[in-house]
């Protein structure tokens, strides 16, 4: 009987034995498993947050790209004459139109037209008369049916500010001492020709003493520095500078039969693209807008009415 009881004791024994080390290394299954479970869940997370952010870095690259691709650079050649109004027509775009930049070059018609015909990177020429848009339009350098007339100006002769002068007109101009005057090749000096050819004062004006500008900027400038005692410029240069000069006369009616336009037209540009022209189709668009108009009343201009 003893025997048997010890038997079972042993048994039983045995059996609680096996169950604790089975409970046990179950116990230790399942903290190996719940352990590997956290391991991937953190690489997981860790590289769903690393592909958020090369995501995000990619996404930022792509925007900097487009923002730089948007960014576009537009050529604006202009008169001299134009040159307050377009600052501040091109302070007023910009605004608007954060993504264009425009650069102008202000010089005189004549020699825009040449830097165009020598290969000069230009996008919209504003001239000061329609001559050099017309030869420009014959060789091939703009854009099909994109030139417009803007703007008419008028032509004056100006003295000093306070300064003496006997001369009263364009008829007696031969009275000044010395005439400030722009050079053939520039609109205001080719005005200025054809007023004196048709008051038949042409020959005497040619003889006397001229101081002859490269540009109108540089006639206006010799008169108000009192360099010279008259000039001829366009009005609205005259307007510019009130405190400097005065009007003495405009142009005798029927003595200017070429009326004083000032035309826009695109300019084929190789290195700037179809992004290029469009830009300048859409400033020439806003250059004929009642806000812009207003700006150049402004300094003197006058819309131009067919």
């Amino acid at each position: 009987m003893k025997k048997k009881w010890a038997v079972l004791l042993a048994a039983g024994l045995l059996a609680a034995s096996l169950a604790g080390c089975g409970g046990a290394q179950k116990e230790e299954g399942q903290a190996a498993s719940s352990g590997g479970t956290d391991t991937e869940n953190t690489a997981d997370g860790d590289g769903a947050e690393a592909a958020d952010n090369g995501e995000n870095v990619e996404e930022s690259g792509e925007s900097s790209g487009e923002a730089e691709e948007d960014s576009q650079d537009l050529y604006v050649f202009i008169a001299a004459s134009l040159s307050n109004a377009m600052e501040e027509i091109k302070v007023d775009y910009e605004e608007l139109h954060p993504e264009i930049d425009i650069i102008y070059n202000a010089d005189s018609s004549g020699t825009l037209q040449t830097q165009i015909e020598e290969g000069a990177q230009c996008d919209l020429f504003f001239s000061a008369a329609t001559k050099q848009m017309d030869a420009l339009q014959e060789g091939g350098y703009l854009v099909d049916g994109t030139v417009k007339n803007l703007l008419e100006n008028k032509v004056v002769l100006i003295k000093p500010k306070g300064g003496e002068t006997a001369v009263t007109g364009f008829e007696n101009i031969t009275e000044a001492a010395n005439l400030a005057l722009a050079g053939e090749d520039v609109p205001v000096g080719q005005y200025a020709r054809e007023i004196f050819q048709n008051l038949g004062s042409y020959d005497q004006v040619m003889a006397m003493e001229i101081n002859e500008g490269a540009n109108v900027t540089a006639v206006l400038a010799a008169v108000s520095e009192a360099a010279n005692e008259v000039g001829v410029v366009y009005a609205t240069d005259a307007q510019s500078v009130a405190d400097s000069v005065e009007i003495i006369a405009e142009a005798p009616a029927g003595s200017l039969q070429t009326p004083v336009l000032y035309p826009a037209g695109v300019v084929k540009d190789d290195q700037g693209g179809e992004a290029a022209t469009q830009a300048a189709e859409e400033f020439l668009e806003y250059l004929s807008s009642s806000e812009a108009m207003t700006v150049f009343e402004t300094y003197g201009f006058s819309a131009y009415e067919e």
